[in-house]
């Protein structure tokens, strides 16, 4: 850090000072981390943004200063100057950075009094949720997570670095504008002016983004608070920060080899190695082999397609799911499972979907132990060990369902059983189908969004094209999303009428953007990352509320400022807003 400019309060941080600052006079300000009397002498830990110093206070040599100290407690804000020396040898603490030395304390100066605190900042154990988010300026003040705050700065510094050199602009979007819902519900704000219209908060920049690429910018990033509206868990928050971009005149391969160098840059700063390029893995191959469209691939315990093995089979379970254009599909787990797991694994299998789940012990000279082996013809056994790879000791499973179920199933299996890896996988996921079969609504769903380009013809059925989207992945996070977009109109004309929403709907919800396909639109493409999600992989944790200031809890609360709250009935008639009780 910089030295601090010289004030009354400070003129050096506490955490910078070495040993090669002995016998120099700073003068340092924080907060009382601890308090330790020893006999004569009192010892304070001093914590600043910098880090913690060691003050001592000598009665011999400070007696004012010593008498003021007793009475210091923890979190009291203060300021003293002295002299820096060396620790005795037998106190020097190699696991601070200031750990050889100490300041002696002449003067000392009580800033603020504190209370005490509803749990100790100098502790790092489990403490409720609800209370550190009550209290989240205290929480801040821990080092783990002024840590987690310190990196997700570092880490919007590095995104702006790098793209900035690569001469995109830094331009904001709207944060009031129209309800058009992406999938989740819209976060809606009152119009004072225009009693009964209503803003929404916007989910993404998407579309503004794209009208920048139409309006010529070419270049462009934002890191932006977007609002969802949706059922929260542990990697979701109703208001979320997303690294936003886009470029004219590009297709996948651009994008990507562009995001490539700034993930190698970002990841970096949270000491992960990214070797360029990143792998590609298509979304068949990745549903196949892992069971889903975001894989963690670190485990290995690949799903393979056993319907080789199993055609013409007399077991009915897995002959008529092929006969019916479903799938036999299995994997290996090199492990031998007690038969309490083995059910457990086999319920699971059923909350997923599945009518079932097939399991098999393999044995010495190749025999099975299931409940299904006296069914399979040696043969068939055989043939299905070849494929997975199996040997004596391990256990095989198989789902015989539809393709989708299957890959749900064996894929939630896969994560089940997999142990404790090294490392770290980071690849993209590309060509997407474009739409998914929504069952409840009876129709197709894009399966990123409705702006992102298909490829290929489009004069077959609808439901068997492809998109040109890409995913990146990490440990089977994903990290971030993007498609080269629609830039023509007939095109996403073509693509709104695919998802059911008639001309008359699109011009309502999406006029502006069709107006402006007329005028000129680039081809053009672009990503959107997680960056709450980011930071909270690089910290090594699961719930990103830890990385954010201020965070909702899950029913989307503050506990801090109480919010979501009444507001004054005066505000609502302003707005013509009446709330009515649910009954």
């Amino acid at each position: 850090m910089k030295q601090p400019r010289a004030n009354a309060y400070r003129t050096a941080w506490a955490g910078d000072l070495r040993a090669s600052d002995v016998d120099s006079e700073p003068r340092v300000a924080g907060w009382v981390h601890r308090r330790r009397d020893h006999g004569g002498l009192i010892f304070i830990d001093l914590r600043d943004r910098s880090g913690i110093l060691q003050l001592v206070f000598h009665p011999e040599d400070a007696a004012e200063a010593h008498a003021e100290a007793h009475s210091l407690r923890s979190e009291d804000v203060i300021s003293v100057d002295g002299t820096l020396v060396r620790r005795e040898p037998e106190n020097v603490n190699p696991s601070m950075p200031t750990g050889e030395v100490e300041l002696s304390v002449h003067g000392l100066h009580k800033l603020a009094d504190a209370e005490t605190p509803p749990f100790q900042v100098d502790e790092e154990g489990t403490i409720d949720e609800v209370t550190r988010l009550r209290y989240r300026y205290l929480d801040l003040r821990r080092e783990r997570m002024r840590a987690n705050v310190e990196l997700r700065h570092a880490l919007a510094q590095a995104i702006r670095g790098y793209l900035n050199g690569a001469d995109f602009l830094e331009i904001e979007t709207p944060m009031l504008t129209r309800s058009t819902p992406e999938g989740a519900r819209d976060f809606i704000v009152p119009s004072r002016l225009q009693p009964g219209s209503w803003y929404a908060l916007p989910q993404s920049p998407q579309l503004f983004k794209q009208l920048f690429m139409i309006s010529g910018f070419e270049r462009y990033y934002q890191i932006v608070r977007c609002f969802r509206d949706e059922d929260l868990r542990a990697d979701r928050q109703p208001e979320f920060t997303q690294l936003d971009m886009e470029m004219a005149f590009v297709d996948e391969d651009d994008v990507i080899a562009l995001v490539d160098g700034l993930l190698q840059a970002v990841l970096a700063v949270g000491g992960i190695e990214v070797t360029l390029p990143l792998d590609r893995v298509t979304y068949d191959e990745a549903m196949l082999r892992y069971g889903s469209d975001k894989p963690d691939r670190r485990p290995g315990m690949e799903i393979h397609d056993l319907g080789e093995a199993f055609a013409g089979s007399e077991f009915k379970v897995f002959s008529g799911a092929l006969e019916s254009g479903g799938v036999v599909r299995g994997l290996r787990a090199s492990a031998e499972l007690p038969r309490s797991r083995l059910d457990e694994l086999t319920e699971q299998a059923k909350s997923l979907g599945a009518r079932g789940l097939v399991w098999a012990a393999v044995e010495e000279g190749g025999e099975w132990r299931s409940p299904v082996a006296k069914f399979l013809k040696p043969e068939e056994r055989g043939r299905a060990a070849e494929i997975l790879g199996a040997s004596p000791g391990d256990t095989i499973f198989a789902v015989a369902d539809a393709p989708d179920v299957a890959a749900r199933v064996l894929g939630a299996i896969r994560l089940e059983l997999a142990g404790p890896v090294d490392g770290h996988d980071i690849f993209w996921v590309v060509d997407f189908p474009m739409f998914e079969w929504n069952e409840d609504e009876r129709r197709l769903d894009p399966l990123h969004h409705p702006f992102t380009s298909p490829s290929g013809d489009l004069d077959g059925d609808p439901a068997e094209w492809r998109s040109r989207a890409y995913d990146v992945v990490l440990d089977g996070w994903e990290l971030g999303g993007g498609s080269i977009r629609i830039n023509r109109r007939e095109v996403q004309t073509k693509v709104f009428d695919a998802i059911g929403i008639p001309p008359d709907e699109a011009r309502e919800r999406f006029g502006f953007l069709l107006d402006a396909l007329q005028y000129g639109a680039p081809p053009h493409g672009g990503i959107a990352f997680g960056f709450d999600r980011i930071v909270a992989l690089l910290a090594g944790l699961d719930n990103i509320r830890d990385v954010i200031a201020f965070p909702k809890t899950a029913s989307g609360a503050d506990p801090l400022t109480g919010a979501p709250a009444p507001v004054d009935a005066a505000q609502l008639r302003e707005l013509g807003v009446q709330v009515r009780a649910q009954t």
